[in-house]
């Protein structure tokens, strides 16, 4: 089955993790419920390894290609924030926030999501060299949840290399 394929079979299972999330929006690094609900996930996709608590809410899953890396890129990072706004959600949404006075208005339900569907291809096929690590971050609107991800070793520990900018 082509990529393209497979990736589109996986939209009714992303769409129904984001509408999950967006019902229970949490502020900052208070995303107990999406962290374990993304390290749920990744458990159930086969990840190679699954560390929570990294920048104190932070989970990271590890996925080794089939393939050896061999010179170039032999690790990659790709990264999606799991955070909510203190917004009184108003729309009539069948998938609207629980929470009064939360809101995922900003989107982080769906990079959470998507993430999530990349991860799941990933693990699925590990059609790819070398490894491919997935960061889900807490406090990102306003709480510096990535610095604090940087300060608990989330780049030296699975192998990453911190950019420029």
């Amino acid at each position: 089955m082509p990529i393209v394929n497979r990736v589109a079979d996986l939209q009714p299972d992303i769409q129904a993790w984001r509408r999950d999330i967006h019902q229970h929006p949490e502020l900052l690094y208070d995303v107990h419920r999406t962290a374990a609900f993304v390290a749920d996930r990744l458990k159930e996709f086969g990840c190679d390894e699954i560390v929570t608590g990294i920048g104190k809410t932070g989970v990271v899953g590890v996925i080794k290609g089939r393939k050896p890396a061999n010179g170039g890129l032999k690790v990659i990072g790709l990264r999606a924030d799991m955070d909510a706004l203190p917004i009184e959600e108003e729309t009539d949404l069948p998938y609207a926030s629980k929470t009064p006075g939360k809101m995922h208005a900003c989107g982080h339900d769906g990079h959470t999501a998507m993430l999530l569907g990349a991860a799941r291809y990933l693990a699925e096929t590990r059609n790819f060299a070398g490894t491919a690590v997935v960061i889900f971050h807490p406090a990102e609107k306003g709480g510096a949840g990535a610095p604090a991800m940087i300060k608990d070793g989330v780049i030296g520990r699975f192998g990453l290399e911190q950019g420029s900018g």
